[in-house]
């Protein structure tokens, strides 16, 4: 259900950032485990149970949003359109999980080779991890937010 309020939309999104945080600290954990593969498995995973989660929150998943009135509808998917977000409002899928992480895959990468080094390399390992982590779930709120944020605005404006 999309929140109502300004202030329902901003509890919305420090609740989902606190989410973000903990996802990240559960694949920091995960990438010190010196298994090729365990981390980025454990990336997949958490970002397949996250994004949708969030989604969710915001009342913003394809079913949420087939729902609505038309005109919020309408709203919502310009405003998902217009801030390119490829992961508000659809089936989140492991191929676009993947396409995700390949956007950050230089960290990806590093993190995955870094590990390998002994002590300190598990702790650089679990620092990106966490750090990418928080990065593409926080940038996933923040455009959750921002969709929600216009149809909260436009929508009453429309019903004015």
């Amino acid at each position: 259900m999309l929140p109502r309020t300004i202030e329902e939309l901003n509890a919305l999104r420090d609740e989902c950032k606190s989410m973000v945080t903990t996802r990240a600290g559960l694949s920091a954990g995960a990438a010190v485990i010196p298994i090729p593969g365990a981390d980025i498995g454990a990336d997949v995973t958490l970002l397949l149970e996250m994004i949708p989660g969030i989604n969710r929150k915001f009342g913003l998943t394809p079913d949420q949003i087939d729902d609505l009135d038309p005109q919020i509808k309408k709203i919502i998917l310009v405003a998902i359109t217009s801030i390119g977000s490829e992961l508000i409002g659809k089936m989140v899928t492991k191929q676009l999980i993947m396409q995700v992480l390949k956007r950050v895959g230089i960290r990806v990468a590093t993190k995955s080779v870094a590990k390998f080094i002994p002590i300190l390399g598990q702790a650089l390992a679990a620092s990106i991890s966490f750090g990418a982590m928080k990065m593409v779930g926080n940038s996933h709120v923040d455009d959750c937010y921002e969709v929600a944020k216009k149809a909260i605005l436009d929508g009453n404006a429309a019903v004015a």
